[in-house]
């Protein structure tokens, strides 16, 4: 209880809410003096969760030996989160436990706990969850992007977007020191005016007719000045991204990044992944603990590694 009332806190602290029932933390955006967006923190966005349909398996349990009573399955009183009904069910058709000795909805809590400690995370695999990252930086995407088992990543493309969409991620050491602070600013200042003016010279030679530069087609064109111009942008830059995991792939993703020892501002996106998902689903990720490090930041910790 402990636990999920300090999640619910921070969750509240950052900024979490609730919006038709999916949790979001957002991020705001900062300009420096010369008007160059930039945010300090990630933004996550619940975007797609399991919506469970027990009722469908009416006509699969009434074809057993009546004896077995294996209907009475979907008469439990306890509802149960979408995904966590999703992967309790895909676990206990394994057993082809339905009958009444099956474990109830109201014993979710311990029939999970007994499958992460004992490793069996393969029925977690059926929840997935999809997300809106921002405010993260090329340097977290680097580092997310290596995971890839029971992972979908879209993210955006510096080749076909343009520089009026550029925006750049603060570091948390950078927040509280006021001289690496104004050294950010300045350096994003340059960084974005720099490109402006790369692209504007890569457009010059374009139009004088450079081999390299050159397409038929405007939106080819125009991604050939892009890629080009890139190549100066820091990894400072913002890589938002919609990411998809389902429910063993997130806790792998957690228990690496959430970890005290992760870097900084991966840990700070690993640790606002958990706050959502375990506002979504309070039992898949129930064995997790939320601490407070001495520098004022959390790191998310389980008993029940890699299951």
């Amino acid at each position: 209880m402990e636990t999920t009332e300090r999640c619910s806190r921070l969750f509240r602290e950052l900024g979490g809410e609730l919006v038709d029932g999916f949790p979001a933390i957002h991020s705001g955006i900062c300009r420096t003096p010369g008007g160059t967006p930039y945010l300090r923190a990630p933004g996550v966005v619940m975007l797609a969760r399991p919506r469970t349909n027990i009722s469908g398996l009416a006509g699969f349990l009434e074809g057993f030996d009546p004896e077995l009573r294996f209907p009475e399955y979907l008469d439990d009183p306890d509802r149960l989160p979408d995904s966590s009904q999703l992967c309790k069910t895909a676990g206990q058709l394994c057993y082809a436990s339905f009958g009444p000795r099956r474990t109830k909805n109201a014993g979710a809590a311990g029939y999970f706990e007994r499958l992460t400690a004992a490793g069996h995370g393969s029925v977690l695999e059926h929840a997935g969850f999809s997300f809106l990252l921002y405010g993260i930086s090329r340097s977290v995407t680097h580092e997310l992007v290596r995971h890839r088992a029971g992972v979908g990543i879209s993210q955006i493309s510096q080749r076909y977007v343009s520089g009026s969409v550029l925006r750049f991620v603060e570091r948390p050491e950078y927040q509280e020191d006021p001289e690496l602070h104004r050294l950010f600013e300045e350096r994003i200042d340059r960084a974005a005016a720099e490109y402006e003016a790369l692209a504007e010279k890569l457009l010059d030679r374009q139009e004088e007719g450079s081999a390299l530069l050159g397409a038929e087609h405007r939106t080819d064109a125009r991604k050939k000045v892009q890629q080009t111009a890139r190549s100066l942008l820091p990894n400072e830059t913002e890589a938002p991204m919609v990411w998809t995991a389902n429910a063993r792939a997130l806790r792998h993703v957690i228990e690496m990044r959430a970890d005290a020892h992760a870097e900084s501002e991966i840990r700070n996106l690993a640790v606002r992944l958990f706050l959502c998902v375990r506002e979504s689903d309070p039992i898949l990720f129930g064995d997790y603990e939320l601490r407070e490090l001495p520098d004022g930041t959390y790191t998310v910790f389980t008993q029940h590694r890699k299951a």
